[in-house]
């Protein structure tokens, strides 16, 4: 399947330094959009912009902690700057730690991840929107997950801040869909990352006993990401897309094999 053609499409992915968010990076490229990495390591995204550039793509690399709502405002203000505008946010940063029981999970780190997984796409939003009101709209896609909706061992910030970040996505659905904002979330499956290699290092619950070969490709969800962002996707606007659901994998244009058809 051909990819989804995108060209001068501006889109802001948090989380671009690796996994989902590098793959993702890529894939919007690939399809002609300009491209603004923001992450934490400064090294690691403008690693991936200058690849990204050097195929004759277009990408700024932002060094930027989506925990910080003043360094995402300013890395928005780089990207308005830049090319005018944002017409995509992939609100894709997030982290795994803690991993432990409640009673003996570090408070501190429990409060970083909210801090990043729910705090951090709050910021992103908020640093985005008016620019997209100001041009009439835009579409903003939150990274989910299933853990929003299963309660797993040792992954009570997690799965807590995935329920979170499910319903702040459906919130803006509901206060914006009429002024031209799509919002949507992609609950991406368990995907071959580092994020996955940590998990299974902890040795808790079941998912860190999941085979390799069990896991899906990060290509998986950076083609969905992409094809969110099109009228395609439409009818999920508000909710979220499973990627383990065939009829998602087959609307997208995925093969059995997680290649494009």
């Amino acid at each position: 399947m051909q990819a989804d053609d995108l060209s001068g499409r501006r889109v802001m992915i948090t989380g671009a330094s690796r996994g989902i968010g590098a793959e993702a990076a890529r894939a919007f490229a690939q399809a002609g959009a300009r491209v603004a990495l923001t992450a934490r390591s400064a090294e690691a995204v403008e690693t991936i912009a200058r690849e990204i550039r050097a195929g004759g793509g277009e990408a700024l690399a932002l060094p930027a902690d989506v925990a910080d709502r003043e360094a995402m405002a300013a890395a928005t203000r780089q990207v308005v700057e830049s090319w005018g505008g944002v017409d995509v946010l992939v609100a894709n940063a997030g982290v795994i730690d803690p991993i432990a029981p409640l009673d003996k999970v570090d408070p501190a780190a429990w409060d970083r991840l909210i801090d990043i997984n729910v705090k951090g796409v709050f910021h992103a939003i908020r640093a985005v929107l008016p620019v997209m009101l100001a041009a009439g709209g835009g579409t903003v896609i939150t990274v989910g997950s299933g853990a929003a909706e299963r309660a797993l061992e040792g992954w009570s910030a997690y799965c807590s801040s995935k329920a979170a970040v499910h319903h702040l996505a459906r919130c803006l659905d509901h206060e914006m869909r009429g002024k031209g904002i799509r919002s949507l979330v992609l609950s991406p499956g368990t995907v071959a990352t580092d994020m996955q290699r940590r998990i299974r290092e902890s040795g808790i619950n079941p998912v860190s006993r999941m085979d390799w070969s069990d896991h899906v490709p990060p290509a998986w969800p950076a083609r969905a990401l992409v094809w969110m962002t099109t009228a395609a996707a439409d009818p999920w606007l508000g909710e979220v897309v499973h990627l383990s659901d065939p009829a998602v994998q087959a609307a997208i244009g995925l093969g059995g094999d997680g290649s494009d058809e």
